[in-house]
């Protein structure tokens, strides 16, 4: 009998492969990505060159890759992932997030890292949810890659409000030095792994706590990107 684990997480259908979790189907439906900003993910007219945005006020990083955006049915997963205790979908997740990575390095438009971090949780939140879904999406990155991940490098030092119920200039603040770096990282490549972004503000926050730490660049990925 097939077990869950078998089945496409959005048909049902059985899978030849179970642990890619969605059937290629699936994946072909899922929305398009318009032409973005290779910085901000923003969208934009080139997909090669920084938009005025980024040319204007350049973020504290160097690439952001994203798996799609968030919207149904990929953000559907996300929020399966993140609230109704279905772990099991970071893999698959990962995965659609890996491909799109490996198209931007044919492009030659990034470098590979060297190390892979994950935006931490507070402990009182991670114990509350039993994991960390960026911790869950970037063990398996970082092995098929054959980067470095150092789950203990970044910390949450104070307990914050959850983001979504914050206005943008709330969010900023409601970060501000809640972070912290334990790890010497510098001259390394680093990707910084979260769930999603949409303000930008807590991947900015670890960002440039990450620049002072003098590494040698910095790429986000995410699973979805608010556009």
């Amino acid at each position: 009998m097939l077990t869950i684990a078998s089945r496409c997480w959005l048909c049902q259908q059985a899978l030849n492969i179970a642990r890619h979790g969605l059937c290629s189907l699936c994946v072909s439906h899922l929305a398009p990505i318009p032409p973005c900003c290779p910085r901000c993910g923003l969208p934009s007219d080139s997909t090669r060159l920084p938009c005025g945005r980024c040319l204007h006020q350049p973020p504290p990083w160097q690439a952001l890759v994203f798996a799609g955006t968030y919207q149904p049915p990929l953000s559907d997963l996300l929020l399966r992932l993140k609230f109704s205790s279905s772990p099991d979908l970071a893999e698959p997740l990962a995965r659609l997030l890996l491909l799109r990575w490996q198209q931007r390095y044919r492009e030659g438009s990034i470098v590979k890292p060297q190390i892979v971090l994950s935006v931490p949780l507070h402990l009182k939140r991670y114990r509350l949810r039993g994991y960390n879904q960026a911790e869950l999406l970037a063990r398996p990155l970082a092995r098929w890659l054959g980067c470095h991940y150092l789950p203990f490098a970044l910390e949450k030092t104070r307990a914050t409000p959850p983001q979504q119920q914050l206005s943008e200039s709330f969010r900023k603040r409601n970060l501000r030095h809640a972070f912290r770096c334990t790890q010497t990282l510098k001259g390394k490549h680093i990707a910084l792994i979260d769930d999603v972004v949409t303000t930008g503000s807590t991947i900015s926050e670890v960002s440039k706590m990450l620049i002072k730490k003098d590494i040698a660049s910095l790429q986000i990925w995410c699973i979805c990107r608010t556009l």
